[in-house]
């Protein structure tokens, strides 16, 4: 490692939404070895960036009843992976209610 190797580390710019979004799937994906379905929340805090992230955990037949997860994501301002979590597992074809 060169001396001025930290520097660029340091230096490099915070990644934008979008740049966050792709770094919390891709992470994610390689802790579990599932591919994302979708990313259904970002926002930023003050720690870098928070996502939920939707994998589907088991394949089933018909697709509505394969058993999703969501996963709370936490990124550091450089879009390195803090910490994740699951907080909730579904049937694919639920339909969140309001009030329910």
């Amino acid at each position: 490692m060169t001396a001025s190797e930290p520097a660029r580390r340091r230096s490099r710019p915070a990644p934008g939404p979008a740049d966050a979004l792709r770094a919390a799937a891709q992470q994610l994906s390689e802790l579990l070895g599932r591919r994302p379905e979708s990313v259904s929340s970002l926002k930023p805090t003050e720690d870098g960036w928070e996502a939920v992230v939707e994998v589907v955990e088991l394949e089933r037949i018909p697709d509505t009843t394969s058993v999703m997860g969501s996963y709370r994501v936490a990124l550091d301002h450089r879009g390195g992976l803090i910490s994740y979590e699951r907080t909730r597992r579904y049937s694919r074809g639920m339909i969140d209610r309001p009030g329910g």
